[in-house]
């Protein structure tokens, strides 16, 4: 009985990945709010009931998307902040440049319903990144330069590098979106180390501007 309801979880699972797999693919081209439920089922080769067993929205579907986007980076995106000194900075610049190239789709995705028109999709990712900003203050709580910096100030700083690192995504998806003039497929190497120099600098002016807040 139990191997059999293992199965009907597992089969259950896939056809959920699907949904999302085929609604992000669907989500190149269109936003969510524009996005109509046959279209998803129709992509994934179901009756359109079958969507609700899954879901109770498209904006459910959205949120879902969402936390697939963003919740698997919570604890690269620690670990990457527990860097000491200029590190951090090289290792979170790498770190988006990584994601970006291995997730183009959910970057896009994230890029475009951040204040796209599904209020539930908005919240989510709100959440989401207020999380990040969180999870940044605590690793920036035990450098020696927050001595005498209150909690407020220090959230303020997090969320200006979660700010910046979702700028520096932007960035680099622009360059996988962008092939070079002889019309290669590859992106120009060129214009990646001028995001990489570009992110690096502005995430040291927020440092630099860390080190005389308190003058």
């Amino acid at each position: 009985m139990s191997h059999t309801l293992g199965i009907r979880q597992a089969q259950k699972q896939k056809t959920r990945q699907a949904f999302l797999d085929a609604a992000l693919a669907l989500l190149e081209e269109q936003s969510l709010s524009s996005l109509g439920l046959r279209e998803v089922t129709r992509a994934v080769g179901v009756a359109p009931t079958a969507f609700y067993r899954h879901f109770r929205s498209t904006a459910d579907l959205g949120v879902a998307l969402v936390d697939e986007a963003l919740g698997s980076l919570h604890p690269m995106v620690r670990t990457t902040v527990a860097t000491a000194g200029a590190e951090r900075i090289t290792r979170a610049v790498q770190l988006i440049a990584d994601h970006v190239s291995a997730h183009p789709a959910h970057v896009r995705f994230i890029a475009r319903e951040r204040h796209g028109g599904v209020q539930p999709v908005r919240e989510a990712i709100r959440a989401q990144l207020a999380r990040f900003a969180e999870e940044v203050r605590t690793e920036l709580a035990k450098d020696p330069e927050a001595k005498g910096w209150s909690d407020d100030d220090l959230l303020m700083l997090a969320h200006l590098y979660v700010d910046q690192m979702l700028i520096t995504a932007s960035l680099f998806l622009e360059t996988l979106e962008s092939p070079e003039p002889s019309d290669s497929p590859e992106p120009s190497e060129a214009e990646r180390q001028r995001v990489v120099q570009v992110a690096t600098r502005q995430m040291r002016l927020i440092s630099l501007g860390r080190q005389h807040w308190l003058d």
